[in-house]
C-alpha cells in the first residue's frame, strides 16, 4: 500500500509552522518566514534597489510622493500575498526612491488589524522592508488626543507605547532569522531620532508634542470609560496602528521614531462625535507641517 505523508501543521496564532523542507534547503521553515522570503524573491526581480529608511505613512500624508524622487512604485496586488489595505485614504503601494540624498521606501498605504487581517500580516510590510534593506523605520499616524492640554491639530512625536491591548505580533515559535525569541523593549523609539525630530522641529519653527501611544484593534472608537482607563494607564494618544510596527521593528533590530497627528480629541473629552472623514479632514489640514517635519528629518538620516 502506498503511504502519502500529510503536512503537519501545527496552530501559530494565525499563522502555522510548517515542517517541510522549506526554500533554504532542507530546515524547517515557518510559513511566515516562507511568505516574507516569497514577497522579497519578488521584489528583487522587479528592482535592485535597496533603502536604508523606511516610512509608514499615515493620514494626512498620502500625498507624500512629491516630497521624493521617486525611482520605483510597486503596487501591494502585485507582490505574492502581500495583504491590501482596504481603509479609505490609504493607497497601497510601495514608492522607491530618494529622500533628500537618503535612499528610501515609502508605504503609501497601511493595513491594519481591525481589516481582518492576522497579526503576523499586518507586521509583513515592516519585515519586508528590512530585507529590502531599511535601518530606520519612521511611523506616522493619526490619532486621538487624551492628554490635557493637547490641542486638534497637534503633533505628537512617540516617545513610548502600550501595546497590551493588540496581540503581539511575536506570538508563536520565533523564527530566529527574524529576531531572537525574547526582544528587549526598553527604547523602542530611539533616543537619538527622538532628538533629532526635535531639533528639526525647532529649527523649522513646528510646535511639537511628546508622549506616549496606545493601540487598540479598532475598527470602533473607543468609549468614553475607556479613555478614562487608558488616561490612568498613562497613554497621551490612543489610534488603530504603529504599535504593532514598532514592535516588529524592533524584534529585527530596526531603530524606530513616529509622530502622531492628533486628529480628534478622544471620545468624552470633546462634544463631537466622532468620525474617519473628520480625522482625515483635520489630518489633510496639517499636512503640509506634517510633511515638512518629516522629510527635513528624513534627509539627517
Amino acid at each position: 500500500m502506498k503511504i502519502t505523508q500529510k503536512l503537519k501543521l501545527e496552530p501559530w496564532h494565525h499563522g502555522y509552522y510548517n515542517t517541510r523542507k522549506g526554500l533554504n534547503g532542507g530546515k524547517r521553515m515557518s510559513v511566515l518566514y516562507e511568505k516574507l522570503e516569497t514577497c522579497y524573491k519578488y521584489y528583487q526581480s522587479v528592482t535592485d534597489f535597496v533603502p536604508r529608511v523606511g516610512l509608514i505613512l499615515g493620514s494626512g500624508l498620502g500625498g507624500y510622493a512629491k516630497n521624493m524622487k521617486v525611482e520605483k512604485e510597486i503596487p501591494y496586488g502585485d507582490i505574492p500575498g502581500f495583504p491590501v489595505s482596504t481603509v479609505q485614504g490609504h493607497d497601497g503601494k510601495f514608492l522607491l526612491g530618494y529622500i533628500g540624498d537618503v535612499p528610501a521606501v515609502v508605504m503609501k498605504g497601511r493595513v491594519h488589524y481591525y481589516e481582518g487581517y492576522s497579526m503576523q500580516d499586518v507586521v509583513l510590510p515592516t519585515r519586508l522592508m528590512k530585507r529590502m534593506g531599511i535601518e530606520i523605520l519612521f511611523l506616522t499616524n493619526a490619532s486621538g488626543g487624551i492628554k490635557k492640554g493637547f490641542q486638534v491639530g497637534d503633533f505628537m512625536m512617540i516617545t513610548d507605547q502600550i501595546s497590551s491591548f493588540v496581540p503581539s505580533p511575536l506570538i508563536g515559535e520565533n523564527v530566529s532569522e527574524l529576531g531572537e525569541r525574547f526582544p528587549d523593549m526598553t527604547h523602542i523609539y530611539d533616543p537619538d531620532l527622538m532628538n533629532l525630530i526635535r531639533k528639526t522641529a525647532e529649527r523649522e519653527n513646528i510646535a511639537i508634542q511628546e508622549g506616549v501611544y496606545l493601540q487598540t484593534t479598532g475598527p470602533n472608537f473607543e468609549s468614553p470609560a475607556e479613555i478614562r482607563m487608558y488616561a490612568a494607564l498613562g497613554a497621551d494618544a490612543v489610534g488603530m496602528s504603529t504599535a504593532c510596527e514598532a514592535m516588529a521593528a524592533r524584534h529585527a533590530g530596526i531603530r524606530v521614531c513616529g509622530i502622531s497627528c492628533i486628529s480628534n480629541m478622544a471620545s468624552g473629552l470633546s462634544d463631537e462625535e466622532l468620525s474617519h472623514l473628520d480625522v482625515q479632514a483635520v489630518a489633510d489640514k496639517r499636512s503640509g507641517d506634517f510633511e515638512r517635519l518629516v522629510t527635513k528629518t528624513i534627509e539627517q538620516m
